[in-house]
């Protein structure tokens, strides 16, 4: 069992509901960072954002960010008033070479981004090596040239697995389901763990919790070397609508 994320192609990650917004995110970002973790390399991100979504989900904390371990530093954030401002800064962003992920927000439907847009993203992906992320979330699945296309949905934590103090939020967890890939194994489920320590996925058995692998990041499988995911050091990312002040933000459109 393994992911099939190429890290040079475009991949879709659809909220299965509204509230599972910022779930996804987080896991577009969890990818992101397995790959600059398999890379070694310390790559900027471009997220963008239609405005849409910071009002249902308020902005980015900088230190849940850290907290997820992704440094601040290194975002190059966007709010985009509308869905093609939105596409035309992600569009950019996929062909710049010396970025290592680009992530793309869209709330409802964003009708601008159909096939010929997605083909577009996937081109670009491809010819520059970036990895392209859309989270949808309030849409619903259509036709593109994403390599992949995932449903994703938050998961309960496995709070009784940590020696934290009773009712501690654990890992964040997330389940995964796989609506398209083009080596047609459509339908496959997962169960995965963020492992902030690691800076990658843990991927368990969904009836047991148990571990049976890590998500290396290039949609390959490393064996599991324990039977669960270790402890998470440190408090659980959040995106607070009142939190601190989001990076600093470029407007587009």
């Amino acid at each position: 069992m393994s992911l099939p994320f190429d890290p040079s192609a475009l991949h879709e990650i659809y909220a299965s509901r509204d509230r599972d917004g910022a779930s996804a995110c987080g896991f577009a970002l969890g990818l992101a960072l397995e790959l600059a973790r398999q890379a070694a390399a310390a790559s900027p991100l471009l997220w963008v954002r239609h405005d849409m979504s910071g009002v249902e989900e308020g902005l980015p904390s900088p230190p849940g960010l850290a907290e997820w371990g992704l440094d601040p530093a290194r975002i190059l954030f966007v709010r985009a008033k509308d869905a093609v401002a939105a596409l035309q800064a992600g569009l950019e962003g996929a062909r710049m070479p010396g970025l290592g992920a680009v992530l793309i927000e869209f709330r409802g439907e964003a009708r601008a981004y159909d096939l010929t847009a997605s083909r577009r993203l996937a081109f670009a992906a491809k010819t520059s090596g970036a990895l392209v992320l859309v989270v949808r979330t309030g849409a619903r699945p259509h036709s593109s040239a994403a390599a992949t296309r995932w449903r994703l949905r938050a998961l309960p934590s496995r709070a009784d697995q940590l020696p934290l103090a009773p009712r501690t939020p654990g890992p964040p967890a997330f389940g995964l389901t796989l609506l398209r890939a083009r080596n047609g194994k459509e339908n496959l489920s997962y169960h995965l763990e963020w492992n902030r320590n690691e800076q990658r996925f843990a991927i368990l058995e969904p009836q047991t919790g148990v571990q049976v692998g890590i998500h290396s990041g290039s949609g390959s499988l490393e064996p599991a070397r324990c039977a669960s995911a270790p402890p998470l050091s440190g408090s659980v990312a959040t995106f607070p609508a009142g939190g601190p002040a989001a990076p600093p933000l470029a407007r587009t459109g």
